[in-house]
């Protein structure tokens, strides 16, 4: 598939049939994430694969319910984690830029999207989730100390096909100075 299709065509998936993902499909699309640009390369974001039904179970007390059904749905959950303190920092600790710490939910973004994108590509849907009790689901993950949940993905092989919600013109997204 092509970018621009691949682009086109991905959807947020919230129902997913029960064929297991590959280790090794998982493994590709976590390579390919790992290529999103991030602050002065130091590439924080981290991955959790959750394959177990009973705990995916187990989180579903941490989210809302609407997000419930789909962590027991998929076959897959991604716990997204970044390194803290190291994107938008210069080595002595110090702040880059006035975005602060900010920086590193950017960084995050761009690799949720590429990971999403890389899924896509390889047949596979996912859905990005940003409401959870994240100290909760961090003790539940056993997320290490120098790092921090970002986001949830859902992962698997689509039982849906959702279509394209609208989207703002050209002209409302892009100015000229």
């Amino acid at each position: 598939m092509n970018a621009q299709d691949c682009i086109v065509t991905r959807r947020s998936v919230r129902k997913f049939t029960a064929q297991p993902v590959a280790h090794e499909t998982l493994e590709k699309v976590v390579s390919l994430a790992s290529m999103a640009p991030s602050w002065k390369n130091t590439q924080i974001s981290r991955y959790i694969a959750v394959e177990d039904p009973a705990l995916r179970q187990a989180l579903c007390k941490f989210v809302p319910s609407y997000n419930a059904r789909i962590l027991e749905s998929c076959p897959v959950l991604i716990a997204q984690t970044f390194v803290k303190n190291r994107s938008g920092y210069e080595r002595d600790g110090s702040f880059t830029t006035d975005r602060e710490g900010g920086w590193q939910y950017f960084d995050c973004g761009v690799a949720a999207q590429t990971f999403c994108l890389a899924a896509h590509d390889l047949g596979l849907g996912t859905v990005i989730m940003g409401v959870f009790d994240r100290a909760e689901v961090e003790k539940s993950l056993s997320v290490p100390e120098d790092q921090e949940l970002m986001a949830l993905i859902a992962v698997g092989y689509p039982d849906e096909t959702p279509a394209a919600p609208r989207r703002k013109d050209v002209g409302t997204l892009l100015s000229y100075r």
